[in-house]
């Protein structure tokens, strides 16, 4: 095995479409465990989130060639996990015992009007959005609304991708906690599908 030394995702990026194996394990060993809580903590499920670690890392390995050289490693694992997640969510939301389980984690004593608790959801929401501060908000639109990705966002606003990153990491476990008290399937709409 070649012993290299490597400190940054790039170099291992660089490393990696040279097929060192190496520097694969070693990305493997940086990400693994938080790309496994990652998918854990909207799966629930061990089984499901190592399989979501294995996909990534195996899409990975097939895209080596493909990524760009100044694009962020930790984005690209973390989309790739985050497009497996929704589409297992996805397959399962289409099974009837899924739905089951889905109604049976609330107390609901009538059936929900879910066009009112999508319309209640999408306002909580904005206002949500409207009260982060000026740049996660920022981020936030220009990244979920408009489409932009992390890189092009850097670039418009004149700052770095990691920057970008934790802006939208911040807006976003602000939204989670104000969001938390809403019902899981009004959430599971919401997310599947905005």
């Amino acid at each position: 095995m070649q012993e290299v030394i490597l400190h940054s995702d790039e170099k291992l990026i660089q490393e990696i479409k040279a097929d060192n194996m190496f520097a694969f394990d070693t990305l493997y060993k940086n990400y693994s465990k938080k790309l496994y809580k990652f998918a854990y903590s909207i799966l629930k499920s061990q089984e499901e989130s190592e399989n979501i670690v294995q996909e990534v890392f195996l899409k990975l390995w097939e895209s080596r060639n493909r990524i760009e050289k100044d694009s962020s490693v930790k984005s690209y694992l973390f989309s790739i996990a985050y497009n497996s997640t929704i589409t297992v969510i996805r397959k399962k939301a289409k099974d009837t015992q899924f739905i089951e389980y889905l109604k049976s984690l609330q107390e609901v004593y009538e059936e929900p009007d879910l066009e009112y608790e999508y319309k209640e959801l999408t306002e909580k929401l904005h206002d949500i959005v409207y009260q982060l501060p000026e740049r996660q908000k920022e981020v936030y639109v220009l990244h979920q609304e408009m489409g932009l990705t992390y890189k092009d966002i850097a670039e418009k606003l004149h700052i770095s991708v990691n920057t970008v990153e934790n802006h939208m990491s911040r807006a976003l476990k602000t939204i989670r906690c104000y969001m938390k008290d809403y019902s899981i399937l009004s959430l599971l709409y919401l997310f599947l599908f905005i």
